[in-house]
């Protein structure tokens, strides 16, 4: 299977209402489960299901789904302000990638990002970013294995994060 069949199996849907509950029992989740590993990217309750809400009614979240419900998601966005500032370059940005721990190891994660740099390109923008906090150096980690590059760091009053992009286009191997 190529890289492009594995993209066209990935069934990514826009997250509606009734999604609210599950999204923000799969956030807890994994605030849960990085806690009791000393991880510290989202603290507990850090995340309110008010505000998950108001992110799934602006269409910014989207989901994968598997038999036993919601498996995965991840917010995209087109100008993210609050963490690159006033930052114009045309970039498509994600926030808030989760992947249900019964998912662990599959890939998933990855696939998700990857599905994301596509609606970037489809989208004509040079750039995908994100960001994690600088406290979670395995998830910086990750994001490098994956392409993406540290660009810049963001205060804030109680954490830090790193910036971080890639390119929509892979680069050519030769």
């Amino acid at each position: 299977m190529d890289d492009h069949d594995a993209m066209e199996e990935l069934r990514v849907e826009a997250a509606a209402a009734e999604d609210v509950e599950a999204l923000f029992a799969l956030r807890r989740s994994l605030e849960d489960w990085m806690v009791k590993r000393g991880l510290v990217q989202w603290p507990v309750g850090s995340l309110p299901r008010e505000r998950v809400a108001e992110q799934v009614a602006s269409g910014q979240v989207r989901v994968v789904r598997d038999d036993d419900g919601i498996v995965a998601s991840l917010r995209l966005m087109w100008s993210d302000p609050d963490f690159w500032g006033d930052d114009a370059t045309p970039a498509v940005y994600v926030h808030g990638l989760m992947v249900d721990r019964r998912a662990t190891g599959s890939g998933l994660g990855r696939r998700l990002l990857d599905w994301a740099r596509e609606q970037g390109k489809a989208a004509g923008v040079g750039l995908q970013r994100l960001d994690c906090r600088t406290t979670n150096p395995s998830l910086r980690a990750y994001y490098e294995s994956l392409g993406f590059v540290a660009v810049g760091r963001q205060v804030f009053p109680t954490f830090e994060v790193t910036l971080l992009e890639r390119p929509v286009t892979p680069p050519r191997r030769t």
